[in-house]
């Protein structure tokens, strides 16, 4: 029998919470901390850390459409003249990230993100690949990723990109419903979504992701129950049922809607509860607090191996600890640093041309930083930690076992000693978890809106 969260707790811990995509998150980056010159001894060191091997996240902002759900950084244009300068200035600054390189690097995973990766030609996205690994050597056993809009993804892509090594597809859906479509921007059709899948798995692609979006304008439980019959019927190795993210204060375009437009709390809550209980009952195993997969998908197979990973580009099954970010907005991690690069197009291409590296955050992490990291690293894939390493306040472990009191009333964790080992129901709780161990957040006490809600 499937067991889920009662009403009462999901409303108790919807409240807003980081992501944990990284730890800090970034709106509590020290940017102080972080020059060029340390951002360069960082990649350096890791490289070398890790004996050469690397993962490339390229973000590729374009969009003919704008998707008013979307967060994400990107620029809406029907200009396709922006492809080649482009692509040409990301090869340039793989270029200078190759000059800091002490040895030919060994591509483990490449993900490429936007806005709509497919906005570029089958071509450009051939020639932006083929110059990366080109210049590389690729691991065995890599994944490659694209994240596809149905509408803009066609067969010479897929095919122009298996033709570089490409394994990995993740077909953006969130939900088939004409009037929350309509609502989003995001007019796509069912048979136009079977049509990419079918063809992905066709042309070899050995995992297909679907994403899916509960708590959208005029989205109701009957039109999750819906979607989710239909995209169930495809069975595609791995489904990320997330949650909104309704931050107007970060996207202006969210603005658009209203408290009216969006489900109540209590709808949203029975959306999340009705979605993972219909996953869960197609055969799909749940991963961390967003994921579920197929018995026999790696992700899963990482999962049960105590291997699985996360970063900004979320769950992986790869465990990189140097991930160079190109292009406008790109976030790198170094493990011991992040950086992230300009976010609008013109000033990220004017540095990267005039032979800079394009950043404009920053963050080293402290010896405190890097074990809380491995804290939330721990809850996120593994659902334990051992609180075994102390850092510079004594009184850390003290106030965290603290703020995890009412969790392990409530059934969300147990601690044994300095153990802390989150239960069946606190699967769905992870984000707030993690947060009781969250040093910046609580220093931080921010009284703005920073985060979107945890459910």
């Amino acid at each position: 029998m499937i067991s889920l969260p009662s009403q009462s707790l999901l409303q108790k811990y919807d409240v807003p919470a980081p992501r944990y995509t990284s730890y800090p998150t970034v709106p509590y980056w020290d940017h102080s901390t972080l020059s060029e010159d340390a951002w360069k001894q960082q990649v350096a060191q890791t490289f070398l850390d890790e004996q050469g091997e690397i993962s490339l996240y390229m973000h590729l902002p374009f969009c003919e459409s704008l998707c008013t759900f979307c967060a994400c950084n990107k620029r809406i244009t029907k200009n396709h003249e922006v492809e080649d300068p482009y692509i040409q200035t990301l090869l340039k600054e793989w270029q200078l990230y190759l000059d800091i390189l002490p040895a030919k690097p060994v591509i483990r995973e490449i993900h490429l993100g936007g806005g709509t990766p497919t906005f570029f030609s089958p071509a450009n996205l051939w020639k932006l690949i083929h110059g990366i690994t080109s210049t590389s050597i690729i691991a065995d056993h890599h994944a490659f990723s694209i994240e596809a809009h149905p509408n803009n993804t066609t067969e010479a892509h897929l095919q122009a990109l298996s033709g570089v090594g490409f394994n990995r597809i993740s077909v953006g859906v969130q939900d088939f419903d004409p009037v929350v479509q309509q609502a989003i921007n995001r007019i796509q059709t069912f048979e136009k979504t079977k049509e990419v899948i079918y063809r992905a798995s066709k042309l070899g692609y050995s995992s297909i992701n679907v994403d899916l979006v509960y708590g959208l304008p005029h989205q109701t439980v009957h039109s999750v129950e819906a979607t989710i019959g239909k995209i169930t019927a495809l069975m595609p190795d791995r489904i990320a049922y997330y949650s909104y993210a309704h931050v107007p204060w970060k996207s202006k375009v969210q603005r658009r809607y209203t408290d009216a437009d969006l489900p109540g709390a209590a709808e949203k809550l029975e959306m999340y509860q009705r979605g993972k209980e219909l996953l869960l009952a197609s055969g799909y195993v749940a991963i961390g607090m967003d994921h579920f997969a197929l018995p026999g998908d790696p992700l899963l197979e990482a999962t049960e191996q105590g291997k699985l990973n996360r970063n900004f580009m979320g769950y992986t099954t790869t465990n990189s600890k140097l991930i160079v970010g190109l292009g406008a907005s790109a976030i790198s991690d170094g493990w011991g640093a992040f950086a992230q690069n300009e976010k609008t197009v013109e000033a990220y291409e004017a540095l990267v041309q005039s032979g800079k590296l394009p950043l404009i955050n920053g963050h080293l992490l402290s010896e405190d930083d890097l074990v809380i990291r491995r804290y939330v690293l721990d809850l996120m894939c593994r659902h334990q930690t051992q609180l075994s390493h102390p850092t510079s306040d004594p009184t850390f472990i003290p106030n965290a076992k603290e703020r995890l009191q009412p969790m392990v009333q409530d059934g969300l964790v147990e601690i044994d000693g300095n153990t802390i080992t989150i239960t069946n129901t606190g699967k769905s709780f992870i984000r707030n978890i993690c947060a009781t161990l969250d040093a910046r957040l609580h220093a931080a006490q921010s009284e703005t809106n920073v985060f979107s809600k945890a459910i």
